[in-house]
């Protein structure tokens, strides 16, 4: 059997006494869309930055492809043991920001081509005939002469999409990729983001949209207060969801389908 290519058991994580994280278990295999939903506050993002290694948490198991993070110290002094790891790591693991974070002084061709360029070193020629096909599958390949500031913020999303797909990762992590948008440029972001699922990419989506959660999704992930209330299948989750907090968390946000 083939291990996940992310699995997370027990995670704890916390800002010195607030605990966010209370022992979370989490697995994306190969091909497969988790999405993580929740309230402000839940520890979705949290859990996000964790699974890339943007954050250390305290107590938990991390594994890529079935490898372990090695860890030293403990506690609020745990880190990652093999900084060598952690590079190889993240280098298959592209995160796309509830802020597009392009570089303002590069073109968007050129915000896609340069962590190939300048992380993995590939060759130059190789990485601009990827970064044009991926930025012609987001829809923007046009704009690809353009800067940043001359996009619109769906656009900009796209291109960081485009960004993260050239760096040819095995699986794709969204940190609420539309809540910066307008409703009608949102849409933009989420077709791609539905294609990007139909491909069978394996992606981690933490997201306050409900409707893409239930379209794109093979598992949803209900968190409250740093713990999973619920998790499972969209169908059941959005259709019949079993525990109060679910129930009302759906009702508020106008998510309940059954």
């Amino acid at each position: 059997m083939t291990a996940p290519v992310i699995e997370i058991r027990n995670l704890h994580k916390a800002y010195g006494s607030l605990e966010v994280l209370k022992g979370v278990d989490i697995s994306a295999p190969a091909g497969e869309v988790i999405s993580l939903i929740g309230s402000s506050g839940s520890g979705k993002s949290t859990l996000l930055r964790c699974a890339n290694l943007l954050e250390d948490s305290q107590q938990g198991d991390i594994l890529f492809d079935g490898e372990p993070v090695r860890w030293k110290g403990a506690g609020h002094n745990r880190r990652p043991a093999d900084a060598r790891q952690i590079t190889r790591i993240r280098t298959n693991l592209s995160m796309v920001f509830q802020q597009f974070n392009l570089w303002a002084h590069m073109s968007i061709l050129q915000n896609v081509m340069e962590a190939p360029l300048t992380v993995q070193k590939r060759d130059r020629a190789e990485v601009e005939a990827k970064a044009r096909g991926y930025l012609d599958k987001v829809g923007i390949g046009d704009k690809c002469d353009a800067y940043p500031a001359q996009l619109s913020g769906g656009q900009q999303q796209r291109a960081a999409i485009a960004r993260a797909l050239c760096m040819e990762p095995k699986a794709l992590l969204f940190d609420e990729p539309t809540s910066a948008l307008d409703p009608e440029l949102e849409q933009e972001v989420v077709r791609v983001i539905k294609a990007l699922a139909e491909e069978g990419r394996t992606m981690i989506i933490v997201t306050h949209d409900m409707r893409m959660a239930h379209d794109v999704s093979d598992h949803v992930v209900f968190l409250h207060q740093g713990r999973i209330e619920e998790q499972g299948a969209p169908a059941q989750l959005f259709g019949a969801p079993q525990t109060e907090r679910l129930k009302g968390f759906l009702s508020a946000t106008g998510a309940m389908t059954a």
